[in-house]
């Protein structure tokens, strides 16, 4: 049987992004990701063990082909050294373990960050497509056919409805917990050719290469994580971290991140500097309202244009929620919302939360505060609370 991944581009644009940031920036940091399912399964994935090693096998067997690189040599913010370094690049067996833990996986990449951060996606996806294999795979599809035309029905609908100031724009964010690989090519194919007003782009490289669309991210949490390990003072982890993106994107990938130590404490960093350099910021955990208004504040605060900003929406939307909060923003600031797992595996069957993060960096745990206290990954009581003492967080 063909193997799940079988492009080194079936990942997110984030992933590209941050890489070539770190290579250029601390290419000798070493690091470990960790697997985690934070939600009940209706198997025991250590079920999966076997298949889960033949595929992590699989993966570590590719290589860049020359047609990738062409197309990620055509990005304009990649630059000319990382395309050579992924040239020569390939997944190192040694660096990842996969093992039973009870009746779950244990799952860690250790090693170089700039070699084993490209881990992640790869096996969140593989876990995910091996675990709904197992349930029926005709009734699955035609559910989840079934509630992608609703859903295509539904965007549709928009162009009857009261213009707002600014568009409504969606992106698919699905590979990392989608069904199956086919079928989020079947997904945003479906969107990106009834709904081309709305939807204006993936994560997925390869689809975007595949379907000409726009590939879209900027950072992850990882990327600012790393930067409590890199020998600046804690307070200033953030500064260090957005600063060296501005240094090295020069304009470009202008979304960041705002809930690594929670939004507060983004905003008494995001100072002037920082909010005319950046086109906007994105959410992925709390209440999505509160912090729009917050940055919506932040921006008046400084007296900057709204209208010349753009908030990105993350955190576990479905459609509706997407467009709800699109009602409620869109005519004070550009929004965009990027829905994945509701739009690359709504098939009727519960799905996984399951993740793989950045847990350590240069021999030292890392952590983020998020905005949804469950969201909190890391062992090390003593670290987060020396955290939190410092980014004045109480939750």
């Amino acid at each position: 049987m063909q193997p799940i991944i079988t492009s080194l581009l079936d990942t997110d644009l984030y992933k590209f992004t941050m890489w070539q940031a770190m290579l250029h920036r601390h290419p000798q940091t070493q690091s470990t990701y960790r697997f985690v399912c934070r939600s009940q399964t209706k198997f025991p994935l250590v079920d999966l063990l076997a298949e889960v090693r033949t595929e992590i096998d699989a993966l570590c067997a590719l290589k860049f082909k020359k047609d990738e690189l062409d197309y990620l040599a055509s990005l304009r913010f990649m630059k000319s050294d990382f395309i050579d370094f992924l040239r020569i690049f390939q997944f190192q067996r040694d660096f990842i373990e996969v093992e039973p833990d009870g009746d779950g996986l244990h799952i860690v990449a250790h090693g170089p960050q700039v070699h084993v951060m490209g881990f992640e996606i790869f096996v969140l996806s593989i876990v995910n497509e091996l675990y709904f294999r197992r349930f029926d795979q005709a009734s699955a599809l035609a559910e989840g056919r079934k509630r992608l035309g609703a859903k295509i029905v539904r965007l549709q609908e928009l162009a009857q409805e009261a213009k707002h100031r600014h568009p409504f724009e969606l992106f698919d964010f699905g590979v990392r917990r989608r069904f199956s690989a086919p079928w989020q090519r079947e997904v945003v194919q479906a969107f990106a050719t009834q709904t081309a007003q709305w939807f204006k782009g993936t994560s997925n490289v390869l689809l975007a290469r595949d379907l000409n669309l726009v590939p879209i991210g900027t950072m992850a949490h990882e990327y600012l994580q790393s930067y409590q390990a890199h020998g600046v003072r804690l307070r200033d982890f953030q500064i260090a971290a957005l600063e060296d993106w501005v240094q090295e994107y020069r304009g470009d990938l202008g979304i960041a991140l705002t809930d690594t130590v929670g939004m507060d404490a983004f905003l008494a960093d995001f100072d002037m500097y920082f909010a005319k350099l950046f086109d906007g910021l994105r959410h992925d955990s709390g209440d999505p309202y509160e912090w729009g208004e917050k940055a919506l504040a932040h921006y008046a605060k400084l007296r900057i244009n709204a209208h010349s900003k753009r908030l990105v929406f993350s955190d576990g939307l479905t459609l509706d929620s997407a467009l709800a909060l699109y009602q409620h923003f869109a005519d004070r600031i550009q929004c965009g919302f990027g829905i994945g797992t509701q739009l690359a595996n709504d098939m009727g069957l519960k799905q996984l939360n399951i993740v793989m993060k950045l847990t350590h960096a240069n021999g030292q745990p890392v952590a983020k505060l998020s905005d949804s206290p469950g969201k909190t990954l890391c062992d090390d009581e003593t670290y987060l609370a020396y955290l939190k003492q410092v980014f004045h967080v109480t939750h």
